[in-house]
């Protein structure tokens, strides 16, 4: 059984981001509307997100997570991390199976996967088990994509499917 969970908006056109990673176009938030960001949160006990990820969160101003984090990076180290938020996010360089191994061993089950990259090794090493695309309507014609090739097709089930006024689509899949 898989252990990370996705939930990520995209373009039409299957982008996270410009090719400058910014997120301008996406939507402001309908009133009290998460498009299922709490119910998400609410059922993992941690966040797994990338280097690129972790930096833009980090210029939102209020660490916005209560939940641990732990961000994959080459080059963070520790000592890279505010101090502020040395207790609650943690810097590894190993791969997503290794991972996983160390985090189920501390009691996790579930983790959010957040970032490009991240997003892509975690489906590659077969610890994606739900998928969460929320497509925003518009095309932005280039960007940071969600997906590159990869090794063999992954077949996914439709689970859940929700359309919003604004025209935002969310749609969850499962892996097989």
């Amino acid at each position: 059984m898989g252990f990370g969970k996705v939930f990520i908006a995209t373009s039409v056109d299957g982008f996270i981001a410009r090719d400058n990673g910014s997120l301008d176009w996406l939507p402001a938030p309908l009133d009290g509307e998460d498009y299922g960001y709490a119910a998400l949160m609410d059922s993992v006990d941690g966040i797994i997100m990338g280097r690129s990820t972790y930096e833009t969160v980090l210029g939102f101003g209020e660490w916005p997570f209560s939940k641990p984090v732990v961000v994959l990076s080459r080059t963070l180290t520790a000592a890279d991390v505010p101090e502020a938020l040395r207790k609650s996010v943690q810097v590894s360089n190993v791969a997503p199976s290794t991972l996983v191994a160390t985090l189920r061993e501390q009691g996790w089950k579930h983790a959010y996967i957040d970032g490009g990259q991240t997003i892509r090794s975690f489906i590659e090493a077969g610890e994606v088990s739900e998928l969460t695309l929320t497509r925003i309507p518009i095309l932005l014609g280039s960007g940071i994509p969600l997906f590159g090739p990869l090794p063999e097709s992954i077949v996914l089930r439709c689970e859940y499917s929700k359309h919003y006024p604004n025209g935002v689509i969310s749609t969850r899949y499962h892996a097989l």
